[in-house]
């Protein structure tokens, strides 16, 4: 995390330096309201990727980031696999590698997640998902990726 912060710090400071004339140039209350929406914008991508929960229910799986939330009852479910895409559809993790729910209802069809407990959840999954297929998720739990 301290790593993602000071990645962040640097891109913001390298990309704000040509910008440094144009500056000097803005009247302060401008200045400050760019100082603003930049932390505001900051704030809500570090809200986003630090808070995300997968919690089962009774019908469905909820599945938390930041503002964002989605219900998937769990027959919906198709199938479960470990994937590296990065694009994978619904993208609710930062990281490049997570767990694939090829999901019925959504638009995209697939949801990429990354849980914390990775063995626990795939077993709850499991008994709440008898229908669905698993591919490759014992060995996906097992590694610490």
């Amino acid at each position: 995390m301290v790593l993602l912060i000071g990645i962040f710090l640097v891109v913001v400071i390298m990309s704000s330096i040509p910008l440094l004339s144009l500056y000097k140039q803005l009247p302060l209350p401008i200045l400050l309201l760019i100082v603003v929406l930049f932390l505001v914008a900051g704030s809500f991508v570090w809200w986003y990727g630090t808070s995300i929960q997968c919690i089962f229910y009774k019908e469905y799986l909820l599945i938390k980031g930041g503002p964002f939330k989605r219900r998937i009852p769990y027959h919906t479910i198709t199938k479960v696999a470990p994937t590296t895409d990065k694009f994978t559809g619904y993208r609710i993790t930062p990281s490049d590698t997570g767990l694939e729910l090829c999901v019925e209802s959504t638009s995209f069809g697939r949801i990429k997640i990354l849980p914390d407990n990775k063995m626990g959840f795939i077993e709850e999954l499991k008994k709440r998902c008898p229908h669905a297929q698993f591919e490759n998720v014992e060995s996906w739990a097992g590694n610490d990726v």
